[in-house]
């Protein structure tokens, strides 16, 4: 990826976030791609290229990126599927964006699809080594392992809840004016309502965490020249990109509150030729508030630690000074099982087209959209990943 602004985003499509939909991750994808077809006049045979995200609700299916073709109708010359979780959606924008580059392809329909909350039987295994360690004594989700996170967090550092209060209500803020999040969760709250809120893995409480739905999002990647051809004048570049896999991962006395951002944010940075200062806005991904205050840290907001006084000092609504998750994030609008990785991403493209509607920030010409995959117990998370985009 460099920044010769050739290959770049043109399109995207999204749907309603909701809970128990009785629907398949195909069909949620299907409606993704109706809305790009719609917007940009292609049709299937126009797209030869396709990229999804690995999705719960298909998760025992190997061949879950082939079938995804066939119930498209669509026929791609380049097939990526992508298990890094939350991180997979920007981490496929990087990768269609090699593939364009390198001939594979023209046109890539990069998608991210998921029922995980409409699964028949509670949901998906993920295998290694939960059945032996985790499982048995009761540990069966990222919640109790966040819950251990936010009390180192909390040990080493002066953790205040009234910043974690304040991230609460500016992100519900933000759903509250986004018709595509999960209708229960649009209802005003305050900060007192998130400190009120019932802990459930101290000290997190209820108000940050998500909630598991069901829900879809996709993107079409193509060139300059490919976009101008086809009359398509919104187009929007990723500019720079960095990732990292199990950092400190050989490291067993690891501190759990060192994180892959400490690698991936000043690396993006620097490849995008940015400092923080810069940053329009930040789409984080966001599966609980500690992890928003762990990425500012890394990648340099502020120094390790003061993350609770940089949230009080600053202004993260749309409108302010550093406009944070605009769409409500995912713990305000829901979280699409898997494809909650590509929520913020599309919110992302949609402000940079200036389709916010009220929420609509001003002068969008960059953003910092962050993923995260694979939460381990007594580790951080697995998956770290950056892109920036610009106008």
């Amino acid at each position: 990826m460099d920044r010769n602004k050739e290959i770049g985003i043109v399109a995207y499509g999204e749907t309603k976030i909701d809970f128990k939909t009785g629907r398949s991750a195909y069909d949620l994808a299907s409606e993704v791609f109706e809305q790009i077809l719609n917007k940009t006049g292609l049709e299937p045979k126009d797209i030869d290229g396709l990229a999804v995200s690995e999705t719960m609700s298909e998760t025992n299916n190997p061949f879950y990126s082939v079938y995804m073709a066939e119930m498209l109708g669509i026929t791609p010359r380049w097939n990526q599927v992508t298990g890094l979780g939350g991180a997979s959606t920007i981490a496929n924008i990087a990768r269609a964006h090699s593939a364009i580059r390198d001939g594979y392809c023209e046109t890539v329909f990069v998608v991210a699809a998921d029922a995980q909350s409409s699964m028949k039987g509670g949901g998906a295994e993920q295998g290694a080594q939960r059945y032996e360690f985790q499982y048995p004594i009761g540990l069966r989700g990222p919640v109790g392992v966040f819950g251990l996170l936010t009390q180192r967090y909390r040990h080493l550092y002066n953790l205040k809840d009234e910043a974690l209060a304040k991230l609460a209500v500016t992100q519900r803020n933000h759903a509250l004016l986004n018709e595509n999040a999960y209708e229960k969760l649009r209802k005003p709250i305050t900060e007192q309502d998130y400190l009120n809120s019932k802990v459930i893995s101290d000290p997190l409480r209820m108000l940050d965490s998500v909630m598991v739905c069901d829900g879809a999002n996709g993107t079409l990647v193509t060139t300059k020249k490919n976009a101008k051809r086809l009359g398509l004048d919104k187009i929007v570049f990723p500019v720079a990109y960095s990732e990292i896999s199990n950092y400190k991962g050989s490291d067993f006395s690891a501190e759990i509150t060192d994180t892959g951002f400490e690698v991936v944010g000043p690396e993006v940075l620097s490849k995008a030729g940015m400092t923080v200062k810069e940053v329009r806005m930040l789409q984080a991904y966001d599966d609980f508030f500690i992890a928003l205050m762990l990425v500012m840290e890394g990648v340099g907001f502020c120094a390790r630690g003061c993350a609770s006084d940089f949230i009080l000092a600053n202004d993260f609504s749309y409108n302010g000074t550093l406009p944070l998750n605009t769409g409500g994030g995912q713990i305000s609008s829901g979280q699409a099982g898997l494809a909650g990785g590509g929520t913020n991403f599309v919110e992302a493209v949609r402000q940079m087209f200036e389709e916010g509607g009220a929420r609509q920030i001003a002068n969008p010409s960059n953003a910092l959209v962050t993923g995260i995959g694979m939460i381990p117990y007594g580790r951080n998370w697995g998956v770290s990943n950056a892109l920036i985009l610009e106008a």
